[in-house]
Formats: structure tokens, sequence, C-alpha cells
């Protein structure tokens, strides 16, 4: 009898945490699917993350990077760790700036598929900008008689990353993909030292990022005028 009764108190307990780890259960799968359904839904949304003010101040921070390269430096193929060091910190302040906004506008708009939006668009550009700063490491250390070719690189690649968030963003975006490209491999034409000189850089992204503002100002207004 004592047996009996012991198993009597037993037999509810487990049986209650075979409820619960199936409820459990259920609820991760649910949990699982409601994540699989936005990842799919932010696939399927046009990203409006990318202010086109904070895109043109880009490209005016390009042109001004330009400009100090030209009074400050006028022989960057002498000193290209100074090249180096004015061109990759125009880069982090502009990427600051745009993830900056980025991160508060998707919020704003996007609402509940933000963190889905942001990750998705830090996905599509992420792989460029990784190569970039591993090709830049590659060259300086390996291969400094090549560094000329840097500015065009640079450029090939980051219309890499802008093709490649072409998959999201408005169509016409992709002649800012094209702008980049050509500029690149115009750059690498040049085969030689003129490659350094500050409108190689300046030009290219400063018309690229004022390109890329013009077209999302001018899809978003189109966008609310169908509304």
């Amino acid at each position: 009898m004592g047996s009996l009764k012991g198993l009597d108190k037993r037999v509810p307990l487990s049986y209650f945490a075979m409820q619960s780890e199936l409820h459990m259960n259920e609820l991760n799968k649910a949990l699982g699917d409601i994540s699989s359904i936005r990842r799919q839904m932010a696939r399927s949304t046009e990203f409006r993350g990318y202010g086109p003010m904070t895109l043109a101040t880009t490209g005016a921070t390009a042109m001004a990077a330009a400009g100090a390269q030209a009074f400050w430096l006028p022989e960057p193929s002498k000193n290209i760790a100074a090249y180096l060091a004015i061109w990759i910190s125009t880069a982090a302040l502009s990427a600051t700036l745009i993830g900056t906004e980025m991160h508060g506008r998707t919020r704003r708009i996007h609402s509940v598929m933000a963190d889905e939006m942001i990750r998705m668009a830090v996905e599509q550009f992420l792989p460029s900008a990784g190569v970039g700063a591993l090709m830049t490491l590659v060259l300086v250390r390996y291969a400094p008689a090549a560094l000329w070719m840097l500015p065009g690189l640079w450029q090939v690649v980051f219309s890499l990353g802008v093709f490649s968030s072409c998959l999201f963003l408005p169509r016409p975006m992709v002649a800012a993909g094209v702008w980049y490209l050509f500029t690149g491999l115009f750059c690498i034409t040049l085969a030689d030292m003129r490659a350094f000189s500050p409108w190689a850089m300046g030009i290219p992204y400063g018309a690229g990022q004022l390109l890329v503002a013009a077209i999302l100002l001018f899809t978003t207004r189109e966008a609310e005028d169908e509304n």
C-alpha cells in the first residue's frame, strides 16, 4: 500500500512535467514560426531606413575630404599612410552617420520588423566592406607597388555592395551601382599614380552618394503620391 501511495504522488508530478515540456516545445515552435514570417516579410518589403539627407551629407563629406587632400597632401604617392588615413576616416565617419540614422529611422518606419530589416541591410553590405578592408590590408602589407589600384578597387567593391542591396531598395538604385562600377574601372585604367588624385575619390563618391540620395528622395515622394 505504501508503495502505491508513493506512486500516486509521483505520477501527477511527472505528468505535469511532461505537459510543461510539451507546452514549451509548442511555444518555441510558435516563436520560431513568427520569426520566420517576419524574415519573409522583411525580405519582401522595400527598405526605407536610409535617409536621403544623410546620404547627401556623406557625398559632401567625400568632396570635403578630396579638398583636404588637395590642400594638405599634394603628393599622396609619397605619403600613403596619410592618404589612407584621410579616406579610411572619411569612410568611417560616413558609415557612422548612415548607421546612426538607419537605426532610428528603421525603428520609426518599419516598427515591429525593424530588427529584421536592419539585420538584412547589414548582411547585404557587410561582405563588400569586409573584402575592401582585407584587400587594403593585403596590398599595404604585401604589394605596395600595386597600391595605386586601391581607389578603383574600393569603388568596384562598393558597387558590389550597392548591387547586393538593390534586392530590397528601389529599382533605380542599380544606376548607382553602375556608376561606382564604371568610375572604379576608369580609375584602374589610369594605371599609374594619377589614381591617387583627390578627385579620383572625391568625384565618384561625392556624385555617387548624391545620386543615391536623389533616387531615395524621388522614389519616396513617388510612393507617397501613390498612397
